[in-house]
């Protein structure tokens, strides 16, 4: 089936909770890894030594979440700092891009703070993130994101899913009229493509294709479980098939 006659491949990222995690969205066919760790509070910056090996092991674009910690996007002066330093890592380690995102108590975009993080990460791709779908206004969001200079916006269009959020997302596709790629997120799986596609009138598509793992350990640790979520490489070769079966 073809969405869009004539439209360029339809761009996979995968959110990468681990070095694993991000090869495995490599051997899976991913076009891109956005590294993160911590899915559960929506994820988190990962780790030096996780940036830095999958800086050296990875031969698709490598974007990294720059974020402190769970909960809102309202950050103090040394959560701040700690982002800045962040920023500047992924710069001296060779990434392709960061994935931030900032916003005032208000709900408005954080556009000085932001821009200074951007400042620093020079030359990087930009993506800004779901804190996008915490503002009040997204009209006016979507017009401070481009204007910042983000290449993309990552949303659920205010949504628990992309799928939920499919009408105001395939709007900030229109208001945005080329100025900056969207990109859906959230509830984003082999089920769900098509209609996002097609309803969103997006071209890229954001998943963890998560796959519970079984721990090794002869007991689980006290109070927690054994398994532990990793992207699984069938399930992106899944989603990849399934959006090269839309063009």
């Amino acid at each position: 089936m073809s969405i869009r006659p004539g439209g360029t491949r339809r761009v996979l990222e995968i959110a990468a909770n681990s070095l694993e995690s991000a090869l495995a969205a490599q051997a899976g066919g991913a076009d891109r890894v956005e590294l993160c760790e911590n899915l559960g509070e929506g994820g988190c910056t990962p780790s030096y030594g996780t940036l830095a090996l999958a800086r050296d092991r990875l031969r698709i674009p490598l974007y990294v979440l720059i974020r402190p910690r769970g909960g809102d996007f309202v950050y103090s002066p040394a959560e701040w700092e700690v982002m800045q330093r962040d920023v500047e890592l992924c710069v001296r380690l060779g990434c392709d891009g960061v994935v931030l995102g900032a916003l005032e108590a208000g709900g408005a975009v954080d556009v000085a703070g932001c821009a200074a993080l951007m400042q620093s990460a020079g030359t990087l791709g930009v993506t800004f993130h779901r804190a996008f779908d915490c503002t009040p206004d997204p009209v006016a969001a979507l017009e401070a994101v481009i204007g910042l200079g983000c290449e993309r916006l990552l949303t659920s269009g205010q949504a628990d899913s992309a799928p939920e959020g499919a009408a105001l997302i395939g709007r900030c596709v229109a208001q945005s009229a080329g100025r900056i790629a969207v990109m859906a997120g959230a509830g984003v799986a082999v089920e769900t493509l098509e209609a996002l596609a097609s309803q969103a009138g997006v071209r890229e598509f954001h998943a963890s294709a998560r796959a519970l793992m079984e721990g090794q350990g002869a007991a689980a640790p006290v109070g927690l479980s054994p398994g532990f979520w990793r992207t699984d490489a069938a399930r992106v070769r899944q989603l990849r098939e399934r959006l090269d079966a839309l063009e």
